[in-house]
Protein backbone atom coordinates (compact mmCIF):
# COMPACT_ATOMS: atom_id res chain seq x y z
CA UNK A 1 0.00 0.00 0.00
CA UNK A 2 0.66 3.45 -0.99
CA UNK A 3 0.44 6.27 1.50
CA UNK A 4 0.36 9.45 -0.70
CA UNK A 5 -0.51 13.22 0.94
CA UNK A 6 -3.81 14.07 -0.44
CA UNK A 7 -1.58 17.68 -1.61
CA UNK A 8 0.16 15.71 -4.04
CA UNK A 9 -0.67 17.25 -7.55
CA UNK A 10 -2.19 15.21 -9.86
CA UNK A 11 0.62 15.55 -12.19
CA UNK A 12 3.43 14.33 -9.65
CA UNK A 13 1.26 11.66 -9.09
CA UNK A 14 0.62 10.46 -12.65
CA UNK A 15 4.66 10.80 -13.26
CA UNK A 16 5.29 8.67 -10.36
CA UNK A 17 2.28 6.11 -10.80
CA UNK A 18 1.27 5.90 -14.66
CA UNK A 19 -1.81 4.07 -13.48
CA UNK A 20 -3.71 6.75 -12.21
CA UNK A 21 -4.48 8.50 -15.44
CA UNK A 22 -6.69 5.59 -15.96
CA UNK A 23 -8.53 5.93 -13.31
CA UNK A 24 -8.71 9.18 -13.09
CA UNK A 25 -10.52 9.44 -17.00
CA UNK A 26 -12.62 6.93 -15.76
CA UNK A 27 -13.52 8.88 -12.56
CA UNK A 28 -14.64 12.12 -14.80
CA UNK A 29 -11.60 13.72 -15.35
CA UNK A 30 -11.62 13.65 -19.34
CA UNK A 31 -9.60 16.79 -20.03
CA UNK A 32 -6.32 15.40 -18.25
CA UNK A 33 -5.48 13.13 -20.79
CA UNK A 34 -5.50 16.08 -23.55
CA UNK A 35 -2.79 17.32 -24.83
CA UNK A 36 -1.02 20.04 -22.07
CA UNK A 37 -3.58 19.27 -19.58
CA UNK A 38 -1.06 17.14 -17.41
CA UNK A 39 1.46 19.70 -17.27
CA UNK A 40 -0.42 22.79 -17.08
CA UNK A 41 -3.21 22.18 -14.81
CA UNK A 42 -2.02 19.22 -13.44
CA UNK A 43 0.41 20.66 -11.60
CA UNK A 44 -1.44 23.12 -9.57
CA UNK A 45 -4.17 21.03 -9.20
CA UNK A 46 -4.87 17.71 -6.54
CA UNK A 47 -7.35 14.70 -6.98
CA UNK A 48 -9.44 17.04 -4.03
CA UNK A 49 -9.47 19.51 -5.44
CA UNK A 50 -9.99 18.28 -8.85
CA UNK A 51 -13.21 16.80 -7.56
CA UNK A 52 -14.16 19.37 -5.93
CA UNK A 53 -14.23 21.41 -9.17
CA UNK A 54 -15.53 18.56 -11.66
CA UNK A 55 -18.46 17.79 -9.40
CA UNK A 56 -17.24 13.95 -8.61
CA UNK A 57 -17.35 12.44 -4.90
CA UNK A 58 -13.62 12.78 -3.48
CA UNK A 59 -14.39 9.56 -0.91
CA UNK A 60 -15.50 7.38 -4.51
CA UNK A 61 -12.50 8.89 -6.27
CA UNK A 62 -10.12 7.58 -2.86
CA UNK A 63 -11.92 4.39 -2.93
CA UNK A 64 -11.03 3.48 -6.87
CA UNK A 65 -7.21 4.84 -5.72
CA UNK A 66 -7.58 2.23 -2.77
CA UNK A 67 -8.02 -0.66 -5.04
CA UNK A 68 -5.16 -0.32 -6.85
CA UNK A 69 -2.96 0.59 -3.77
CA UNK A 70 -3.06 3.98 -3.33
CA UNK A 71 -4.64 5.66 -0.06
CA UNK A 72 -4.58 9.28 0.03
CA UNK A 73 -4.34 11.01 3.82
CA UNK A 74 -4.80 14.31 5.03
CA UNK A 75 -1.87 16.68 5.48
Amino acid sequence: MKILSDKITIYKLAKEYDETLLIMKNLGFEDIIKLGMLPTAGRIMTIKKGCEFRKIDYEEAKEAFLKIGIKFEED
